[in-house]
């Protein structure tokens, strides 16, 4: 009799009859309360609902039982985790590895936890183990992805990626998210052939609100709003919670629904009970609180966006809070003139051999240069990537002092640097006969030296635009890079950081006399053609009407991995001009310490 209760439990579970299944093993438990294979059972049914604090109960009772049961251990963990019990959880983990349990979904729980947990770098690692023991597990390494991408470590997430063809395990909203996780990664080809399987099959809601934010993430604005009007008469659309509202948030601030967006946003704020989820709502609330011409309330929106955002990475990176702001050590150092004129440039690339490199304080209109350039079919922009960083790195494990002893690298030593450097960026790009590498990457303004010693001949393109205005967009913007997220967490950090970068920047120009073009913003905008005919003069290109064309190239390109995705997409205008004012109360204990450029660039009377 016992038999056959279990097992009619057990067949109603895997025809997913919870309700029934439940009923057969409370049945069997009342006849036996401590049959330890419906106590187990009935904790599998209760954490299928979703009814974790009832399923944590039923796998305690069983620990207490056979308190050496890995297994039970294990289960107790997942329940305890579901819950949100994230240390509670841990421990059961701990005790089921105690117990010998160490295997690929062991590790693969853990991970979970402490994504949950919003500790990315733990994952990371416990992820790395898991898919070590299981490489052919799609979730496992769509998991594995997601912690190296939040934990910053977008190399190891590549090669996590490269060579996974086999999708087929994955449910539509896991295959969803692994779409945008390839997205963001800028894998766009790989993230187009997962999205079209995701289009060409019966997808649930939630893998449908996935795909509504890459399109829009991809500037696919009407498709995306036709599909959030599917999803809005969907019968479960209520499930989705505060994904829905921010979702239906940023399309409308997209199209420049702004009150709408302002209305949508207030109400996902209201549900978020953590501090450090806000900002996700706060920044985009005051995007638009600003273009409402709303100032004061938008200051204040950024204000709070920015201590909820400082909380969020105590979570997920707490050393960097730790550290507190940039101390832009790379600053610190010179180069030596008596090194410098040893330096041997005799077997270095030419101009039209070398990259070219975008450089400024971030937020100065790198990324409408970088899609400009990029039109031109003799450039290839490969968006914002740390191998320059990568090539400083290789001149110090030749065993030379960065940048005072640049002059002891060898020529075959320079050489080698070099073919790394292009081998790195073709990992993101590929090259076409003839076309050279547009390297967009704001602060290798910090990094002149290197570049200067890798690439003596480089054309280099300064982005200039009233300190005013770039102090205050980086305020406004929600960056993900740790260092820059305290970086902007006050404007006197943000104020400090501008002008020691430019105070390095100036200092070493008149060491190296680089082969620079300075590209005013303001004047750029107000004259574009002009301005591209200068740049196309300075890095020795034919001319080419595409140039005149940066937002519809951005459009065609589809995925711009920069905050800047929404704006380059624009026609060229002049509205982030002077935008400074209407915060000038603000910005006005700040302005001294940008008094040296704004004098030097002649802002001080704008």
């Amino acid at each position: 009799m016992t038999e056959a209760f279990l097992q009619r439990a057990a067949k109603l579970f895997e025809a997913n009859q919870l309700a029934a299944a439940e009923a057969q093993c409370r049945q069997l438990l009342g006849l036996q309360p401590g049959h330890i294979h419906a106590l187990g059972l009935l904790g599998a049914i209760l954490h299928a609902q979703e009814r974790y604090p009832e399923a944590e109960v039923v796998f305690a009772d069983l620990t207490r039982r056979l308190p050496r049961e890995g297994a039970h251990w294990m289960n107790l963990g997942t329940a305890r985790r579901g819950a949100g019990k994230y240390e509670e959880a841990l421990r059961a983990y701990m005790r089921a590895a105690e117990l010998g349990y160490t295997d690929a979904d062991f590790y693969f729980n853990v991970g979970l936890t402490h994504i949950d947990r919003r500790d990315y770098e733990s994952a990371r690692v416990v992820l790395k183990k898991a898919l070590d023991l299981a490489p052919g597990d799609a979730l496992i390494r769509s998991e594995y992805i997601k912690a190296c991408y939040e934990s910053m470590q977008t190399e190891e997430a590549l090669a996590a990626i490269r060579g996974w063809t086999d999708f087929s395990q994955l449910a539509p909203d896991q295959l969803a998210d692994v779409g945008q996780r390839l997205m963001n990664l800028g894998e766009t080809e790989r993230a187009e052939q997962v999205i079209s399987k995701l289009a060409a099959s019966e997808i649930d809601v939630h893998a449908m609100l996935t795909l509504a934010q890459i399109m829009e993430r991809t500037n696919r604005l009407p498709e995306a709003q036709r599909l959030m009007e599917r999803i809005s008469s969907h019968p479960r659309a209520a499930s989705l919670g505060n994904e829905m509202l921010m979702t239906q948030a940023r399309i409308a601030q997209r199209v420049g629904e702004h009150e709408q967006t302002v209305e949508l946003l207030r109400r996902a704020l209201a549900g978020v009970t953590q501090v450090h989820d806000k900002h996700f709502a706060l920044f985009p609330l005051a995007k638009s609180l600003d273009a409402l011409k709303r100032y004061d309330e938008a200051f204040t929106a950024l204000t709070e966006a920015h201590a909820s955002q400082v909380a969020h990475l105590q979570l997920t990176a707490p050393m960097a809070v730790a550290r507190g702001k940039p101390t832009w050590e790379i600053a610190n150092w010179s180069c030596d003139p008596a090194d410098i004129a040893q330096w041997d440039t005799a077997s270095a690339p030419t101009l039209e051999e070398s990259p070219v490199f975008v450089v400024a304080f971030p937020r100065s209109g790198t990324t409408l240069l970088e899609q400009t350039l990029d039109a031109h079919p003799q450039l290839k922009s490969m968006d914002e990537q740390p191998i320059v960083q990568a090539a400083l790195d290789d001149m110090v494990a030749a065993g030379v002092r960065y940048p005072e002893e640049l002059g002891k690298l060898t020529d075959p030593q320079l050489t080698a640097i070099r073919a790394r450097y292009f081998e790195r960026a073709g990992t993101r790009i590929r090259l076409e006969p003839g076309q050279r590498v547009v390297d967009k990457n704001p602060l290798n303004m910090l990094r002149l030296p290197a570049i200067k010693r890798l690439f003596p001949n480089a054309p280099i393109i300064l982005a200039v635009r009233h300190p005013c205005d770039v102090v205050l967009s980086c305020f406004m913007q929600h960056f993900r890079a740790p260092h820059f997220v305290m970086l902007c967490s006050s404007l006197q950090a943000l104020a400090d950081g501008y002008r020691r970068s430019f105070d390095f920047w100036y200092c070493q120009s008149a060491l190296l006399a680089p082969h620079v073009l300075e590209v005013r913003y303001e004047s750029f905008v107000a004259d574009f053609e002009r301005g591209v005919r200068e740049i196309a003069e300075f890095l020795r290109l034919p001319w080419h009407d595409g140039m005149l064309a940066p937002a519809e190239h951005a459009r065609a390109k589809g995925y711009i991995s920069t905050p800047s995705y929404s704006q380059v997409v624009q026609p060229v205008n002049q509205k982030a001009v002077g935008r400074w004012r209407a915060y000038e109360r603000h910005l006005a204990p700040v302005i001294p310490q940008l008094r040296t450029y704004l004098q030097r660039w002649d802002y001080s009377d704008r």
